[in-house]
């Protein structure tokens, strides 16, 4: 039982606080129309006004197009912060209001070709030039750009990824020391799994030849293999998630909340998640682990550009490649940069992996993340209580 003056304000707030944590399917009754949407708003407006500024920008030259981009960039981050604070309140939209918005966002493939056609008498989008123009890809390529848009907006809001990334981000600064650890322990066994391979003349020749949107997918296929193997990891991290519900606990649990001032005098039963709250917390641990490989990946990168500067001579990547030797804008070989990135890619999907079977890393990264996902069932445990009450 819970002794306080439960109110819709105080409820709100604890709703708010769960979408500044990253967690905002904890809100009782998540949908699309009472929170997604709403706070899509401004990323969707954002979207719709640059494609627009877009049309103003493609005829301009000279100091007047960057005049115009300056004056179209400030109007667009101050929409952006204008709709932001009017959707931190979290406003439920009218059925209605929802369907003239879906409606005016989905026209927006046929309004910006129509508007730029009436400027500029054509139309001009990346993919629909040259000889083999076709009419029917400028539709195509309008929709799919704003149907991405879209998709990945949602995905964003639902799940809340822009918290959770700049809490990541945050705690791997704030944990700068441990990663220093995490590197010491890290960079060696990789080293030895990829230093002699890097001095290999074959793949040498390969990344010579191998243009970056190819060394882009090898990348992303290595990323998709971490994603798979950190979710099926973590998964089984989420299982073993204790809800420890006696009132001591919840309090501590509750301080630094708007649930601060709930007096808890007895236990509380532990609330069952369903399938979008238990992704929510999945998302939470793996973006968490994908950015401390990415910081491993940064080092291995740095480490091999370094390496590559002080032994590849111009000759002796001459040699290794047996030809012309392609040289990048930095004025080193291309093959060099690419190996570099092939290698980071690699590691930092083998330390992903490998560490999460690591007692010590577990105990280092899990435990202070494990404590924080508790923490938000605990919250949410007492959010359902006083809301509960409040409705009464």
């Amino acid at each position: 039982m819970i002794h306080a003056v439960a109110s819709e304000a105080m409820v709100r707030r604890t709703e708010q606080w769960f979408v500044r944590q990253g967690a905002p399917t904890m809100i009782e009754g998540y949908g699309f129309r009472s929170h997604v949407l709403p706070r899509m708003l401004p990323a969707l407006t954002f979207v719709a006004v640059g494609s627009l500024a877009w049309l103003v920008l493609i005829r301009s030259t000279g100091l007047s197009k960057w005049v115009l981009l300056g004056v179209i960039v400030v109007v667009m981050v101050s929409a952006w912060k204008l709709l932001s604070s009017f959707v931190r309140r979290l406003p439920s939209f009218s059925r209605h209001t929802t369907i003239v918005l879906l409606v005016v966002y989905a026209a927006m493939p046929v309004i910006v070709p129509l508007l730029q056609y009436v400027a500029n008498d054509e139309i001009t989008t990346p993919g629909a030039e040259g000889p083999d123009y076709e009419w029917w890809v400028v539709p195509l390529w309008f929709i799919a750009f704003f149907g991405l848009a879209f998709v990945a907006t949602m995905l964003a809001t639902t799940y809340g990824l822009g918290a959770l990334l700049r809490a990541a981000i945050r705690h791997v600064i704030a944990d700068l020391r441990n990663s220093v650890h995490l590197l010491g322990r890290a960079l060696p066994p990789m080293l030895f799994v990829t230093l002699f391979l890097f001095f290999t003349g074959e793949l040498w020749q390969a990344m010579n030849r191998l243009h970056w949107p190819r060394v882009s997918l090898i990348v992303l296929l290595f990323a998709a293999i971490t994603v798979l193997a950190a979710a099926a990891r973590l998964r089984d991290e989420i299982g073993r998630v204790e809800q420890d519900l006696r009132p001591e606990i919840l309090k501590g649990a509750c301080k630094g909340t708007p649930l601060a001032g709930v007096d808890i005098a007895e236990p509380l039963q532990p609330k069952r998640l369903n399938g979008r709250q238990g992704r929510n917390l999945l998302v939470m641990l793996a973006i968490r682990q994908l950015v401390q490989a990415a910081v491993v990946g940064l080092a291995l990168y740095a480490f091999f550009v370094v390496l590559g500067l002080i032994v590849v001579t111009p000759e002796i990547a001459e040699q290794w490649i047996g030809g012309t030797v392609a040289m990048s804008w930095l004025g080193v070989p291309s093959a060099m940069l690419r190996n570099a990135t092939l290698f980071a890619a690699f590691g930092s999907m083998y330390f992903s992996v490998i560490s999460m079977s690591d007692a010590e890393h577990r105990r280092q990264f899990f435990a202070p993340l494990i404590e924080k996902v508790e923490r938000t069932l605990e919250v949410r445990a007492v959010y359902l209580t006083v809301r509960e009450q409040a409705a009464a």
